[in-house]
């Protein structure tokens, strides 16, 4: 139902149109590779949660500025700039080559032109973003109801993340997997990643990884795993982690993926979403920071109140 903050999600009633968004996602997100320097562990190319949407936030171009969003409220994609111009794209059904000419002729109009690489990342098989007409659906109904599960996670995942005073991350949804991600960092350098991530350089995958991390976030699910769910992970996965009790009991470990998984609907039925999420994130993470020997006393905080200096 419209407003509803944890609407049912089914992974195949919206297969199609997931897929679709995730490469315009790509898209956007490439744009802002393209232009912003690189900031560790690629924070730089994420996009962020609205309250309409999802954003770029501000990217440079010379001494300009402009952004993109999409607006999943009234479904089209804005560019904005920061001499006051405002363009759009109606998110509609339509194949994906079709949306990246779409944006690319919005930036050249406005003297933003940008050469991205056109392959997806992160993805079996060779997908051309320029030439993709295999994907090209869009349900108004389903990427609303996607957003408003992302603006739920952002808040609870944003809430977990006061409680820490190490390196965190923002929360922000890497476009690659089309997660929503926040990481916490023990501090100390971890082993090269081995990489092997299709069409994304080890080199990438590497920086990414190249300190230890306990990491959690939200993804709508895939061909391999067809349902949404909360994930956590630790890197390097110190021995122990997986076999780590955590909470809510209906939180398994994947062995292939190496990760944590708590269906989203266990959550969004529970009796208290929030509660049940967070109790996740935080048995996750004490599992990752408990067995690979984190400082937890020098990291870690209560959490956050509103208006309420963190005590020192």
């Amino acid at each position: 139902m419209p407003g509803e903050i944890w609407p049912a999600l089914p992974y195949e009633a919206w297969r199609d149109t997931a897929e679709t968004l995730h490469l315009w996602t790509q898209i956007v997100g490439k744009v802002r590779l393209a232009f912003t320097p690189w900031l560790n562990h690629s924070w730089h190319v994420t996009l962020y949660v609205t309250a309409r949407g999802l954003t770029t936030s501000p990217i440079a171009h010379g001494a300009r500025s402009f952004e993109l969003e999409f607006d999943f409220i009234a479904h089209r994609l804005l560019l904005t700039t920061s001499e006051g111009t405002v363009d759009t794209v109606p998110l509609r059904p339509m194949p994906v080559g079709a949306f990246y000419q779409s944006v690319m002729q919005l930036l050249d109009r406005r003297g933003l032109s940008v050469t991205i690489d056109p392959i997806a990342c992160e993805l079996p098989g060779t997908i051309r973003l320029d030439q993709d007409r295999s994907h090209d659906s869009y349900d108004p109904d389903f990427a609303n109801r996607f957003w408003r599960v992302l603006l739920a996670a952002d808040r609870v995942f944003k809430q977990f993340r006061t409680g820490f005073v190490g390196k965190a991350s923002p929360v922000h949804l890497f476009w690659g997997g089309l997660d929503l991600a926040v990481t916490r960092f023990s501090g100390r350098r971890a082993p090269p990643h081995p990489g092997g991530i299709p069409h994304l350089a080890d080199a990438v995958t590497r920086e990414a990884y190249s300190h230890e991390v306990s990491s959690a976030g939200f993804w709508p699910g895939n061909a391999r795993t067809p349902q949404p769910a909360f994930y956590a992970y630790a890197y390097p996965e110190p021995p122990g982690f997986r076999d780590a009790p955590v909470e809510p009991a209906q939180a398994t470990y994947d062995a292939v993926l190496g990760e944590f998984l708590l269906p989203y609907d266990v959550v969004r039925l529970s009796a208290d979403p929030e509660r049940t999420l967070l109790s996740f994130l935080q048995r996750t993470y004490e599992a990752a920071a408990t067995h690979g020997a984190w400082d937890r006393a020098a990291l870690e905080c209560p959490l956050g109140l509103p208006g309420v200096p963190r005590p020192v």
